[in-house]
């Protein structure tokens, strides 16, 4: 895939949504989330295990790949570290548009991943 689109720069590639290609590009854009990307497939696996559903599997890989797709694109990164520190700010106005951008960038980078 390229690495300009219409929506900017992006750092890297998007990856492919396997668990190898997605923990190789956090490695490259959060590498300090990758013992919370272990921990979290650790519980997705014990979890499909126990549901036997591959269900838990596929949200995590798809939760990855929508926080990577964040990660690796300025764009979406900065207006989500905007929405997050406004979501505790003390005028309630202020924290109800952080949470409607925040959720907004969430679903963004979701449409971008989804196949």
């Amino acid at each position: 895939m390229s690495t300009r689109a219409d929506h900017g720069d992006e750092l890297i590639p998007r990856p492919e949504q396997t668990p190898e290609a997605l923990r190789a590009a956090l490695a490259v854009v959060a590498p300090g989330r990758l013992p919370e990307m272990r921990r979290t497939k650790d519980e997705a696996f014990a979890e499909a295990v126990k549901w036997q559903s591959l269900g838990p599997v596929q949200s995590w890989v798809l939760a990855w790949a929508r926080d990577i797709e964040i990660a690796r694109r300025p764009d979406l990164s900065v207006r989500h570290a905007r929405a997050k520190i406004n979501l505790e700010h003390e005028h309630p106005a202020v924290a109800r548009t952080a949470l409607r951008e925040l959720t907004a960038v969430l679903e963004e980078a979701m449409e971008a991943v989804r196949v």
